[in-house]
Parts: structure tokens; sequence; C-alpha cells
């Protein structure tokens, strides 16, 4: 990295987010631009995820950027080393790489208020940039829960995102910790290696079929010959999950009927009641993500399996002590306990306007105006911020909305000229976060009886999206400069705001 290089715009992260919003960023003619990357390749969680089994639970042909149809997904349900080479082909197809700085993880972002912009600092020196686009995505840093005895454990240990290939799990006594996404993915990949696996489940997930199937021949040379074909089907998909969506945000006793669906798929694969009975939720389907597998529950019913309804506790030596005190003798642990996902890692070095860092900020829960910008931070912009999850569908419709905002964005500082800034106003924000918290009250991640990780430690959902993808979408096409205050930079002269300017500020008093 240069010395005292300076950029227009520095994205912090080369997952879906970081790359879409550089593919965005040149198509909007914007090339004075870098990428940070912590590690030393592009794709995010589908970079560090890289565990037995590791599958996207959400269709291909959604699961992509709509600006680079891949017609040639072999699995209607990808799998993360088709994922994975789908972003480094967009990386390249793009011309990104010249733009991507590896091993420059973020240490610090700090604003400067008289030259108005962020000074960054990185594994690999020091940057500035006038606006930052943070797309580090809620899903990069593991966490893994303080059980009393674990430093002294003499076996093997790591968490699902940070995969050890060079353990052989062959014919060792395990324990999976946590049921969620990814732990019913590697429980039917290593079931039949290990000697004995013993699951530590807190809460049972309701699971439905994974109706994954491998896409013929035939449908990828249609798709390659005819692209619109491959619109079409995603539409299709998407469409399907649009009108999913109310029954999660204001009818969820609409959701009964696929209550039922889901104890049949259990009832075929688990015979034995009391397996059955650990394994049957007490809460409403889709008030945690609805997972999908057609393996874990066969593997579960294997006998080399325990599943023990009930946490982690504490480690004696080689021995897991669950909750309900029942023991188990391993040889490793694996950690499916999900991310820092409400307390995310980076707002701790971003330092605003008012010297605070936005983990300050945010210690009452999260809140960002339209999923992007938080007050008193100037010209930062987060990709997959508070409110901004779903439960249902595709991430990649969220990020493209927030795309379309951070151009917008971009655009409305071109016409403010100068050196400018903006910032989002506080009523601005708190207007926004009581609005998507009032809906939020009736739908079934609130309501459904569970406590899921969309939830602070404060009970708030600061996570999950209460709508459409294509409400967010409206939401989020333009900035309205009404909801920001105009920043110039001390002892600039007043004209040089310029007459935009001026109206818009006159607007929003």
């Amino acid at each position: 990295m240069a010395e005292h290089e300076h950029v227009r715009v520095a994205v912090i992260g080369s997952g879906f987010g970081g790359l879409g919003a550089a593919v965005r960023l040149r198509r909007e003619g914007i090339t004075d631009f870098v990428v940070l990357e912590r590690a030393d390749s592009v794709g995010g969680t589908w970079r560090d995820n890289s565990y037995p089994g590791c599958a996207c639970d959400v269709p291909s042909h959604l699961y992509s950027f709509s600006f680079a149809p891949n017609p040639d997904w072999p699995r209607t349900f990808s799998g993360q080393e088709h994922i994975r080479a789908y972003l480094e082909h967009v990386t390249d197809v793009f011309g990104l790489r010249p733009h991507i700085r590896f091993g420059a993880e973020v240490k610090l972002m700090r604003w400067d208020g008289e030259r108005l912009r962020w000074e960054i600092e990185t594994a690999r020196g020091t940057l500035t940039a006038d606006v930052v686009v943070s797309a580090t995505g809620p899903l990069s840093d593991p966490k893994i829960p303080e059980i009393p005895g674990l430093e002294s454990f003499p076996g093997k240990v790591f968490h699902s995102a940070r995969w050890d290939h060079d353990y052989d799990l062959r014919g060792k006594r395990v324990a999976m910790v946590g049921t969620g996404a990814s732990a019913i993915q590697i429980v039917p990949a290593i079931q039949r290696q290990v000697g004995r696996l013993t699951l530590f489940q807190r809460t049972p997930p309701w699971v439905m079929p994974r109706m994954d199937r491998a896409i013929s021949a035939a449908e990828r040379r249609l798709h390659q010959a005819l692209p619109f074909t491959t619109r079409l089907r995603r539409g299709l998909l998407w469409g399907i999950r649009e009108l999913q969506v109310q029954a999660f945000t204001k009818h969820p006793d609409e959701l009964g009927l696929v209550e039922q669906l889901a104890k049949r798929n259990m009832a075929r694969a688990v015979k034995d009641p009391a397996l059955r009975a650990k394994l049957t939720p007490d809460y409403r389907i889709g008030c945690k993500r609805i997972l999908l597998s057609s393996e874990y529950y066969p593997a579960l019913a294997r006998p080399n399996v325990d599943v023990v309804a009930s946490g982690l506790s504490e480690i004696r030596g080689s021995t897991v002590v669950a909750a309900d005190g029942s023991e188990a003798e391993v040889d490793a642990i694996i950690f499916g306990t999900g991310f820092h996902v409400t307390d995310m890692p980076i707002a701790e070095r971003v330092v605003g306007a008012e010297g605070v860092t936005l983990a300050e900020t945010w210690k009452g829960g999260m809140q960002a105006l339209r999923g992007a910008s938080a007050a008193g931070f100037p010209n930062w912009m987060t990709i997959i911020g508070p409110n901004t999850g779903l439960g249902n569908s595709s991430m990649i419709l969220m990020i493209e909305s927030q795309l379309n905002y951070m151009a917008d964005y971009l655009r409305q500082l071109d016409v403010l000229g100068g050196r400018a800034a903006l910032d989002a106003r506080p009523a601005a924000v708190d207007a926004w976060n009581l609005e998507v918290q009032e809906r939020m009250k009736r739908t079934v991640w609130n309501t459904g009886g569970c406590t899921s990780w969309y939830l602070d430690p404060s009970g708030r959902n600061t996570t999950i999206w209460p709508g459409t993808t294509a409400e967010f979408r409206r939401a989020t096409r333009r900035v309205d400069l009404a909801e920001y205050e105009v920043v110039r930079q001390p002892g600039a002269p007043a004209a040089e705001a310029g007459p935009v300017a001026e109206q818009q500020s006159e607007a929003a008093v």
C-alpha cells in the first residue's frame, strides 16, 4: 500500500457485499477505490466456512448477483466450493483484483472532521478515504462460548468457520456443540467417519427436507443459449419467497401447516419416540431460521450418535459435561455456535465525529438509517447492516438494494460539490428504527417463543428485515438528503454549499 495513499472510497471486506460494492463502483464510473481484505483471497464467509458438507440453503440461481448470472450452477443448492469459485469468477470478470489489498485487516478507522475524510489503519499501512463502505458481514467473526475448563482440554478444539483440515476425525470421539445451520450439515458429513459423535443441543431446530438435485447438462445448455431462461428461473424463485413473507411478518399462525410437514419429515427418519421428543421444537416454526437437510435426522438415528438435549456447561480434562449432568469422553470438540452478529467486532474499530466508537454508539442496540448509515459517522456506510437480514430468502437481494443506496449516496456527494460529507440525522435514524421495531412486534421472530441469534442481549431484533425484499428495494432506491446533515469543512464559505444543498437543508427544517 502506497505511503499516504488516499482514495475516494475504501471498501472493507471481499465477500458478496464487498465485491458487489466494487462492481457497482466501477459501473458508476468510479475507479478510485480499494477493497481492504484481511485474508489472502476473496470470498468472505464462503472462503472461511470450508467444513465438510458446507452448502447454501438458498437456491443457486437466487443466491447470485443479478448482474452476473451463472448458467452453469451444478446443483440447485450449491456447495461452498461452487459459491467460492463463483466469487473468484466475478472478481476476474469485472477486473477487481487491482483494487484489492489482501492481508490488509483494518485495525482502526477514525473520522477526521478537519479534512472530512477517514483515516484507516490496516495491517499493511495507513491510508485515507472520503467514504468508507463497510462490508465485513455479520457472519465473519466466530463466537465460541466461555466454557469452564475449555482452556485445559487436551484434545482438538475448533470452530466450524475455522475448520482444521489437517485433523483426522476417523475413529475419533467427537463432541459437536450447537444445532444451527452449520451443525446440521457437519453432523451427517462426519457421522460415518467418527467413532462416536455426541451432539450438544440446547434448542432443537425445525428442519425441512432439502430438495437438492444435480442441474442437468440440458438445463445448463438452455440457460447458456437463452439467457432469459436464467432470469426467468431466478424470478420464479424470488416470487415464491416474496409470497411467503406475509406468514413470517404478519400471520405467524399460518405456519402451523409447515410445522406438520416438518414433523412428518422427522418421523420418517427417526423411529425412536424418545429421540423424536428430544428433536421436536417447542416454539413456532420460523422463529429461528428454518433449516434444510435430508440427511440430518437419518444421521442422528445412527447407533454411533448420541443427542444430549442440553448445552455444554463444563469440561473436565477429556470429559465434556452437559448442563443436565450427562458426561462423555471425547477427543475433539467442534463448535457450531455461530458468530458475533449483534456485537460485530468491526464496530469497536470505527471512531466517529464525536470521538466515540460505533460499538459505544450501539451499546443499547444496533440501528442504522435504512440499514446503512449511523448518526455521528459521516460518509460511512455498511452493507448488511442492522435489520437487513432475511429469514426466508436470498441476502444477495438485500445487498443489491443497499448497493443502489450506496450509488445514490455518492451521486448526492457529487451534486453537493466541494468538500462535503453526509451524516445521518439522529432523528431520522430513530424514526426509521422505530418503524422497523414497530413492524417487528407481530413477526414470528418476535412472537414465536424462541431465543435466537436474531435478538440482541436486550431482546431486541436488530438483525431481520420485517418485510419483503421489494419493500426494502423501494426504501433504498435513493438517498433523501432531508435525512442527513450536510457537513462542510470548518471555515468553508457558506456559498460553497450551493443551491441544491441549501434547498435540501431548508426542506429538512
